[in-house]
């Protein structure tokens, strides 16, 4: 198992229970994948994007964002399966997934 970092955008405008879903099922992929969520947090829950950003298949444009910190523990081999099904749901506007180094001891 890696050390992995991901950071959401999710669009601004869902419902209390709509956001918690999303929040929700994002940590739920992991676990589905044999992972373990270490740390979540809502880094800022109302960002102003640095360029507006169309979801796909079109829509609002949007100008601000809720920006999602993940770190999680899994498999190299599931972030191609997460990645995929991350980019499928449609109140994820952007993401990015890291690999984090492991800290030498000298």
């Amino acid at each position: 198992m890696k050390k992995y970092e991901a950071m959401f955008i999710i669009k601004p405008d869902l419902k209390e229970e709509d956001k918690t879903a999303v929040l929700k099922s994002i940590k739920d992929l992991v676990g589905k994948h044999h992972g373990v969520v270490t740390q979540d947090q809502i880094w800022a829950e109302r960002r102003k994007l640095a360029y507006d950003l169309f979801p796909v298949g079109g829509g609002i444009r949007y100008k601000e964002g809720l920006y999602y910190l993940v770190n999680f523990d899994v498999d190299p081999s599931a972030i191609t399966l997460l990645k995929s099904v991350y980019g499928l749901n449609e109140s994820i506007l952007r993401y990015l997934i890291l690999r984090l180094e492991e800290k030498k001891v000298s």
